[in-house]
């Protein structure tokens, strides 16, 4: 079981993550925007983070490198998880710090297999 923090704008995405993290046992927190997830990040301590790019103000790139750079939460892997599937912004994410990148609308066999291969490292 693990803590999983998603950073997600939509209330449908983050009803739709948690449910699929909650069948396997794991606990959600959430965060509406970029910048509530950077200090929901450094408070929570989660796991594990799944981050929407598409989001107001601080957008999903600009909250996981403020993450990524932070020494007091760089150790918390991100799984990118985005509407947005072209190369450059998977390229761009991972640049940025991700650990992986996923496309919405993801399956809970594709989102579980990545939440697992994060947590094992």
């Amino acid at each position: 079981m693990a803590h999983i923090l998603i950073i997600d704008d939509s209330p449908t995405e983050q009803a739709g993550m948690s449910q699929m993290l909650h069948k396997h046992g794991h606990i959600c927190s959430f965060a509406n925007t970029g910048e509530i997830g950077v200090a929901a990040s450094k408070k929570v301590k989660p796991d594990l983070i799944l981050m929407d790019v598409v989001m107001p103000e601080t957008n999903g790139f600009q909250a996981t490198r403020k993450i990524t750079k932070d020494p007091e939460t760089s150790h918390i892997p991100i799984i990118m998880v985005s509407t947005k599937s072209q190369a450059t912004d998977r390229m761009w994410g991972m640049r940025q710090g991700a650990s992986e990148y996923l496309t919405k609308p993801v399956t809970e066999e594709i989102l579980l297999a990545a939440v697992n291969k994060m947590l094992s490292k």
